[in-house]
């Protein structure tokens, strides 16, 4: 399903990260970074509630708008039941839209937001994700220590906030392809970029064929989290499965740390991965116009603590964002 949205602006947006990414290659970008993982909080669950209130005051502080002009929060993150997303809610006066789409959330609460905004609402979107946080839930705990394979991916440590609204702004948010789920029969919880890697090219295809478009409208189609290997496998299943070749392809993954030198794997994964790469980079390159249209896919595998125990193969999805800047 496809989604066409005609007066839906991103006002603004605000990313934290923690040490890691600050010491990536995007790490100047960022509004904010943390020198450890705490956060000043005792535990890593309260650290992601943390950073998400502090992207909220962020976000509304750089627009200058007050926290009663907000309408609605959308937000999600990985934890059991989106825990972090609630006890960061019950501090904001906000009617609370929670989501979940795994890694994929990030471009699910952007499309969500600009149904509302078209109806004249202001909504606010938040993602985020902890690396030990979510480690430890959906693996090992970190201090085991224990070997991973190389494609494994590293869960980025992060919180984002954006305004969506129909007020006009240099960038608009001009359609949303919402993906179907799709089993690739893995059950490997460290391949994940296998996992995902059709359910981003079905959602590509589809959007691509819902729009009329061909490939080379978008100047960049920005995929997260696949990772080095999940990347590679992308653009091999666009060409043989539609016969499409991905040229102006790039995946967050690998973009937000410096595989060469960061103990990092294939590079970054999280709900927050896209968004921090987005809403740093690639919005600044948006601004400068030197990308005019970019299609944002977050990826996300659909799996839980139970479902890998038992050995089910794990299914994924992928939901389609595209922003275009104003003429």
């Amino acid at each position: 399903m496809t989604l066409n949205f005609n007066n839906v602006y991103l006002n603004e947006t605000a990313t934290i990260t923690g040490p890691y990414e600050e010491n990536g290659p995007l790490g100047k970008y960022f509004d904010y970074s943390y020198k450890d993982l705490y956060f000043g909080a005792p535990s890593w669950e309260q650290a992601e509630s943390k950073l998400i209130n502090e992207t909220i005051d962020l976000v509304l502080g750089k627009a200058g708008i007050s926290k009663n002009n907000i309408d609605a929060l959308i937000s999600g993150d990985l934890l059991n039941q989106t825990t972090s997303t609630s006890y960061a809610a019950k501090n904001t006066p906000y009617s609370l839209i929670g989501v979940y789409a795994a890694c994929a959330t990030s471009t699910l609460t952007l499309a969500l937001a600009s149904l509302l905004a078209e109806t004249g609402k202001t909504i606010l979107c938040t993602t985020s994700s902890h690396n030990n946080a979510a480690e430890k839930q959906f693996r090992y705990p970190v201090e085991y220590g224990g070997p991973k394979p190389k494609t494994t991916t590293f869960t980025s440590t992060g919180g984002v906030a954006a305004i969506i609204s129909n007020k006009k702004s240099k960038i608009k948010i001009e359609s949303a392809t919402i993906g179907t789920v799709i089993d690739s029969k893995i059950n490997d919880v460290f391949n994940m970029g296998a996992v995902m890697a059709p359910a981003a090219a079905d959602t590509i295809y589809k959007h691509l064929k819902n729009t009329n478009r061909k490939i080379d409208y978008y100047d960049l189609i920005l995929t997260g989290d696949l990772g080095l290997y999940g990347k590679k496998i992308l653009k091999e299943y666009m060409q043989e499965e539609y016969n499409i070749t991905l040229n102006n392809h790039e995946d967050s993954g690998p973009m937000l740390y410096d595989i060469e030198k960061q103990p990092v794997y294939a590079g970054a994964s999280g709900p927050a991965c896209l968004p921090l790469v987005t809403y740093s980079h690639i919005l600044k390159q948006m601004k400068d116009k030197k990308l005019k249209k970019v299609l944002l896919v977050a990826t996300g595998a659909l799996h839980s603590q139970s479902t890998a125990s038992q050995k089910l193969t794990i299914p994924a999805v992928a939901h389609a964002v595209s922003l275009e800047v104003v003429r």
